[in-house]
């Protein structure tokens, strides 16, 4: 991935993971997918309440210059005319689905506007990204901070104040803050206690089996029509690169199946 790619990619990819490991249930799901009217195409986010992490943008090798503050410009980079859609799949009948349009393209903006709009819920959104000179990502962080209903408004209105002195979570983590110190230089003054701490990881759960119902579901008319064409089918998963590849033999056995 070029930077700008991986600063879009690894701001979503780190609000889903704080999001999802709010969420109860180890087979909750949520996922977030930015359609900016941006060079970078869509980015689409999955994670699992234990942590487990997937994702992908659809331009990773997008290159932009940096912005008039001599940072990566995400926000042009996923444009700020769009949506913004988080599903949560928590194992009832239909998924949760809130959706909103994008304010900046910056992700962390646009993700406290969705908690403003979708659930009524206040709160500020700050999500930083360190990429390396030789492209690989130094480290991705990031806090959400939302006050409980009955919070006393002196308090909120020290903690607004605190964050807009506090440097960027790029900045911060920079300087070498791990994330318990990052808050503590937030929320220190009053009494922090860190209830849980959840390890993030790559995992993609694709499957040949998985692979087989996309190709089913194409319908037996295009799936003759690759057979007869091409003589084979190869899918790629999005997430993780990996190749599928379907013999002439396998697509006539999925013809039948798609009958």
């Amino acid at each position: 991935m070029y930077p700008v790619a991986a600063a879009a990619l690894g701001r979503v990819l780190t609000v889903a993971g704080m999001m999802a490991t709010d969420m109860k249930s180890i087979d909750n799901v949520l996922s977030i997918i930015v359609k900016g009217d941006g060079p970078l195409g869509n980015i689409v986010c999955v994670a699992r309440q234990d942590g487990a992490l997937k994702g992908y943008v659809n331009n990773p090798q997008l290159d932009l210059p940096l912005n008039h503050k001599g940072k990566l410009d995400v926000g042009k980079a996923v444009g700020r005319t769009g949506t913004l859609t988080v599903i949560k799949d928590l194992g009832l009948k239909e998924p949760y689905v809130g959706q909103v349009n994008l304010v900046t393209g910056e992700i962390g903006d646009d993700m406290a506007n969705y908690y403003w709009i979708s659930e009524q819920q206040p709160s500020v959104v700050a999500l930083g990204v360190l990429v390396n000179p030789d492209l690989s990502v130094r480290a991705s962080g990031g806090y959400i901070i939302q006050p409980l209903p009955e919070a006393d408004e002196e308090i909120i209105g020290s903690i607004e104040k605190k964050i807009k002195e506090m440097p960027s979570v790029s900045s911060l983590i920079e300087q070498g803050h791990s994330p318990e110190g990052i808050l503590e230089i937030l929320l220190g003054n009053f009494d922090l206690k860190i209830l849980g701490r959840t390890p993030l990881s790559f995992h993609c759960d694709c499957n040949r089996e998985r692979l087989e119902q996309v190709v089913i579901s194409l319908g037996k008319e295009e799936l003759t029509n690759i057979m007869e064409t091409d003589g084979q089918a190869e899918l790629i998963c999005h997430y993780c690169n990996t190749k599928y590849y379907f013999s002439r033999e396998e697509l006539a056995s999925l013809i039948e199946k798609a009958e």
